[in-house]
């Protein structure tokens, strides 16, 4: 039980760290078989800075054969309306997203939300692993340098530097914060999607807002292709269901289509940003491998309406 207390914040470490919330997970777990394996010397510091060790190390194991996750606009510029979408890629390829609740502790919700923000994940993964080990320590942990030169065995000039260095490598990387979304502007914004009502979806979109659909690196950028785009009919938003969830510290929605039936069934996970009271950035992870992991139903009755 001791250890259990640790395992969201290790998550969200991991998960940082990774860029994948399996990832981040199976982490997790090598950390705490590591540490039933080893024994904690209070002498050396606390349970939390020595899990947080061992977590460190997993993940520099994990990230010597993995390549570099990245959101759409990481990897290619931004398509037309009713261009091809692509090849699709590997799961591996993406900045995957993961429940608030998996990553973020509940005494540091409020604080935290920026920091599992998807494109805040995949700047860190433009870090060499250990100077992105020491810039999450560091600011998103708010540990000191001397803690963390304890942490990874170094100096506390070393982690100084290497903290600079990270803080100019994301210095155009990290993303404008998004302060709060009411209840009323997410109700207006599930009611349009499920209407398919796109007049009153496009008045929600900021001028430059973006819509990304992984696994495609096709994305959109500007209130009039996005406009465009849900034009088309090929949105996906047509007859659709949503249920409320969180996940990185933003409002998400597992979106569903109906069969032959009628019987609502998973279509994609779709993560919504807004700023101002207005929609900056979706991204909609097309297929129904999240929707057990977000613990969202593989199915809703033909009659169902979105819900929280």
């Amino acid at each position: 039980m001791e250890l259990e207390a640790h395992r969201v914040e290790l998550t969200g470490y991991c998960y940082r760290m990774l860029g994948g919330p399996f990832e981040a997970e199976d982490a997790v777990q090598e950390t705490f078989v590591r540490a039933w394996r080893g024994t904690h010397d209070p002498a050396r510091g606390t349970l939390r800075a020595w899990l947080h060790a061992i977590a460190t190390n997993v993940c520099l194991d994990m990230l010597r054969s993995a390549q570099r996750r990245a959101v759409a606009m990481d990897l290619t510029s931004p398509a037309s309306p009713g261009s091809p979408l692509g090849e699709p890629l590997p799961a591996s390829a993406w900045v995957q997203p993961a429940p608030d609740e998996r990553v973020l502790p509940a005494d540091q919700v409020a604080a935290g939300r920026e920091t599992v923000r998807l494109a805040f994940v995949a700047a860190l993964q433009h870090l060499p692993p250990r100077q992105r080990a020491v810039l999450i320590l560091r600011e998103v942990l708010c540990w000191s340098a001397a803690e963390v030169a304890r942490l990874l065995d170094t100096t506390v000039a070393a982690v100084n530097s290497a903290s600079q260095r990270a803080r100019a490598t994301l210095a155009d990387r990290r993303p404008e914060p998004l302060g709060p979304v009411d209840e009323d502007l997410l109700g207006r914004y599930a009611a349009a999607f499920e209407r398919h009502d796109v007049p009153a979806l496009v008045s929600l979109l900021h001028e430059d807002a973006t819509m990304t659909m992984p696994p495609f690196a096709w994305w959109l950028r500007g209130r009039d292709d996005l406009a465009a785009a849900l034009s088309s009919g090929g949105s996906g938003c047509e007859t659709a269901r949503l249920v409320r969830t969180r996940a990185n510290g933003v409002p998400a929605f597992g979106q569903y289509r109906p069969d032959e039936r009628g019987v609502h069934r998973p279509f994609a996970l779709v993560l919504v940003e807004f700023s101002g009271g207005l929609e900056v950035g979706s991204t909609t992870f097309l297929g129904d491998g999240l929707f057990e992991f977000f613990g969202l139903p593989m199915s809703l009755p033909a009659d169902s309406r979105s819900r929280g």
